[in-house]
C-alpha cells in the first residue's frame, strides 16, 4: 500500500476528477412496476421510482453530491493504493479503476451536511463490490482519525457485498483495524451514524457498520452478514428458504431492534441535518426551527370490586384518572414539549419494544434525549402491549441513555406503566437482568437526569426509568409497588370481607411527595391532563426547562454524588421516618426507665437483707 503525494496534496486542493461513467444509463421504464421514469423528477434527481419507491443503486460520487451542502466537499486520502498483489487481482483492479474512475471502492473527505461540518464516508459497490480490502480498512480508518483529530461526527453511507477474497486474511484483518478507529471517536463523544444501503453485508457489515451510534437504513435493501450468493447448508439443507423468509430486508432488521430507522433517500439528507443538530449542539448551526418532522417511511408505518374502595376510598379516583385512555401518553407529551424529534428504535440485540419509545429533540433549545414508557390509546394499546415492557424495551432505554452519556445531553424519561411483562417469554429474554442493568446504568449517568410520572408508575418496570436527579409527578398521577388489584388479591386472599381493614396505599402524588420520593408536583388542568393536553403539556414543559436549566449549572461531580444522597437517604429523612425515629424513641425512653426502676428495686432489697438476716440472728 502506497500514499502518493497526490493524496498529500488533496488535503490542500479538493478538485475531484470526474469519473468516466458517472452519468450512468437512465432507465426508461421501472423494472418493478413498469412506471415510466424518464420523465420522473423523483427518480432524477434520487433515483427512485416514484411508484413502487424501488431504490436503484448510486456511485458513492452521486450520493456525496446529494448529502453534501454544494461545494463543501473536500477528498482525503485519494491515491492511497494496492501494491505486490496477484496478477489476477491487478488485472480486475485495474478494470473497476479504468470503468469507475476510483482507485478503491472508499470516497473519503470533509463536507458540510445541512451546515454541519462532518467526515464523510462513501462505499461504491462498482468497484470490486465494495469489499473491504487493505485500502478500504487504511482509508476508513484514516478518516476516523481525521475526525478525531478535528473533532468532528462521522457520516458513513455503506454497501458492500461480502468478503474480499483476492486480499486473503489481510483483508479479515481490517474490520479489527476500522473497530479501532470508531473506539477513537467514543473516547472522544463523537457521533456517528451509518446509512446501510443495498447491500450492505460480509465484513463491512459485522464491522465498523454497525459499530454507529445511529444506523438508518434505506428501504428494501439487503443486509445482513452472510452474502446472498454464499449460503453454507446446515444439517445437508441449503438456506434459500432462509433468504426468502426475508430475514436479511430493512424491514426484518427494524422489526429486530437491528437498525434505528428506515429512511427514503429523498428525505435522508434533512434527517441527517436534523441529527447533527442534535448529536452535536455545540458544532452544528442547526436550530429547532428547522427540525421539522420527518416523514416516516414505509416500513415504518406498518410498523373493579368493593373491596378496592375501601381499601383506598382517597387514591382509587386518582387511580381511574391516571388509567383513563384518553390520558395522555409519552408520545402525546413528546410531540407537545420537544421540537425536531427523531425517534430511535431496536436494541440492537433481539427487537424492538414498541412500549418504549427513544430518540432526540430540543427542549426549548436545548437538546436533549427522552425516553418514554408508552400505552398508546385505545386503537394502539394492543400493539403498545398496553404499556408492559419486555426485556428489549429496557435493552432498547439502556443503549439510548449509553448515547446520551456519549452526546452529553440531558435525559428526560416519561414513566407511565402497569409494570413489566411478566410471562414466559419475558423470563427467557432475561427480564430481571435488563431491569437491573437500566436501572444500574442510568444510576451513573454522566449528565443531568429528570424522570417525569405521567400516569402510571407501575413497580420495578416504572423504577427502571426513575433513578433521576429530579422527579417529577403529575397531579393526578400515581406511584406504586404494585397494582391496587393485585394488593387487594394479595392483602383479602379472595375474601373483601375482611374485618381488618389494612392502611390505604401510598400511591398518590402528595403521598409520594410526603414520602421525599418526588420532588416536585406539576399541576394538571381540572377534572385532569385528558381535558386538556395541550395546556398539561405546557405546564410539564415549563418545570422541564426550570429544572433542566438549574441541573445544567451544576458540574457533573455534584450531579452524581447529588443524585447519589438522594436515592441513599431515600426514606431516611421522610415525615413517616420521624414518625417512626419518635415512637422508636419513646419505647427506648419507658424501656430504660423500666430497667432503672428494677435496677433500683434491687438495690433496695440488698440493702433490707442484710438487715433482716442480723436479726433473726440475735433472736
Amino acid at each position: 500500500m502506497a500514499r502518493s503525494l497526490t493524496d498529500r496534496l488533496s488535503s490542500f486542493f479538493g478538485r475531484t476528477p470526474r469519473p468516466p461513467d458517472e452519468d450512468q444509463g437512465l432507465r426508461e421504464y421501472c423494472e418493478a412496476c413498469n412506471v415510466v421514469l424518464v420523465d420522473a423528477a423523483l427518480y432524477l434527481q434520487h433515483r427512485v421510482c416514484p411508484s413502487c419507491r424501488l431504490h436503484y443503486p448510486l456511485t458513492a460520487r452521486e450520493r456525496i453530491s446529494l448529502l453534501a451542502d454544494p461545494g463543501t466537499f473536500l477528498e482525503s486520502h485519494r491515491s492511497i493504493v494496492s501494491l505486490g498483489l496477484p496478477a489476477s487481482s491487478q488485472i480486475r483492479r485495474a478494470r473497476d479503476r479504468g470503468r469507475t474512475g476510483l482507485t478503491e471502492a472508499a470516497i473519503t473527505g470533509r463536507a458540510t451536511v445541512g451546515g454541519a461540518p462532518v467526515i464523510l464516508i462513501a462505499l461504491d459497490f462498482r468497484f470490486l463490490g465494495g469489499t473491504m480490502g487493505a485500502v478500504i480498512g487504511e482509508k476508513v480508518s484514516l478518516a476516523f482519525e481525521l475526525a478525531t483529530r478535528r473533532k468532528l461526527p462521522v457520516v458513513a453511507v455503506i454497501t458492500s457485498g461480502g468478503a474480499r477474497i483476492q486480499d486473503g486474511v489481510l483483508s479479515l484483518m481490517q474490520m479489527a483495524k476500522t473497530s479501532f478507529a470508531v473506539n477513537g471517536l467514543d473516547r472522544e463523544k463523537l457521533p456517528f451514524i451509518a446509512v446501510m444501503t443495498n447491500p450492505t453485508t460480509g465484513q463491512v457489515y459485522s464491522s465498523f457498520a454497525n459499530l454507529a451510534d445511529v444506523i438508518l437504513a434505506e428501504p428494501g435493501a439487503l443486509l445482513g452478514l452472510a452474502p446472498s450468493n454464499v449460503q453454507p447448508k446446515v444439517n445437508g439443507e441449503g438456506s434459500q428458504s432462509f433468504i426468502a423468509s426475508g430475514v436479511n430486508s430493512t424491514e426484518s432488521h427494524l422489526v429486530h431492534g437491528m437498525i434505528d430507522r428506515v429512511i427514503d433517500r429523498e428525505h435522508l439528507k434533512e434527517l441527517l441535518s436534523v441529527l447533527l443538530g442534535l448529536m452535536t449542539p455545540k458544532q452544528a448551526p442547526v436550530s429547532s426551527d428547522v427540525a421539522g418532522e420527518i416523514p416516516p417511511s414505509g416500513a415504518e408505518e406498518k410498523i373493579g370490586g368493593g373491596h378496592l374502595e375501601e381499601l383506598w376510598p382517597q387514591a382509587w379516583e386518582t387511580v381511574q384518572l391516571a388509567r383513563n385512555s384518553q390520558r395522555p401518553t409519552s408520545m402525546d407529551f413528546i410531540r407537545r414539549i420537544l421540537t425536531g424529534f427523531v425517534e430511535l428504535h431496536g436494541d440492537r440485540l433481539y427487537g424492538d419494544d414498541p412500549s418504549i419509545v427513544a430518540g432526540l429533540g430540543y427542549l426549548g433549545t436545548q437538546a436533549v434525549v427522552a425516553i418514554g414508557q408508552e400505552k398508546g390509546h385505545d386503537v394502539t394499546s394492543r400493539d403498545r402491549h398496553e404499556g408492559r415492557i419486555y426485556p428489549e424495551g429496557f435493552r432498547k432505554a439502556e443503549r439510548v441513555m449509553r448515547l446520551a452519556s456519549k452526546l452529553q445531553l440531558p435525559l428526560i424519561t416519561f414513566v407511565d406503566t402497569p409494570g413489566p411483562y411478566y410471562g414466559r417469554e419475558s423470563e427467557e429474554r432475561g427480564l430481571g437482568n435488563a431491569i437491573a442493568s437500566a436501572m444500574a446504568v442510568m444510576a451513573q449517568l454522566p449528565v443531568p437526569t429528570i424522570s417525569v410520572v405521567i400516569g402510571e408508575g407501575g413497580s420495578e418496570g416504572a423504577l427502571a426509568l426513575g433513578v433521576a436527579d429530579r422527579i417529577l409527578m403529575l397531579e393526578n398521577a400515581i406511584y406504586m409497588v404494585t397494582s391496587p388489584e393485585n394488593a387487594a388479591a394479595l392483602l383479602y386472599r379472595d375474601s373483601p370481607s375482611a374485618q381488618k381493614v389494612p392502611k390505604p396505599l401510598k400511591l398518590s402524588a402528595q403521598d409520594c411527595r410526603e414520602l421525599g420520593i418526588i420532588d416536585l408536583i406539576v399541576a394538571e388542568p381540572p377534572e385532569g391532563a385528558n381535558r386538556n393536553p395541550s395546556k398539561a403539556a405546557l405546564r410539564l414543559k415549563n418545570a422541564l426547562e426550570e429544572e433542566i436549566t438549574a441541573l445544567m449549572s451544576h458540574s457533573t461531580r455534584r450531579v452524581l454524588r447529588d443524585r447519589h444522597k438522594k436515592f441513599r437517604n431515600m426514606g431516611e429523612y421522610s415525615s413517616h421516618f420521624r414518625v417512626a425515629v419518635t415512637k422508636e424513641a419513646s419505647h427506648l425512653q419507658s424501656y430504660v426507665a423500666h430497667r432503672v426502676r428494677r435496677i433500683r428495686r434491687r438495690r433496695q432489697q440488698k440493702k433490707i437483707t442484710p438487715q433482716l438476716e442480723e436479726g433473726t440472728k440475735e433472736e
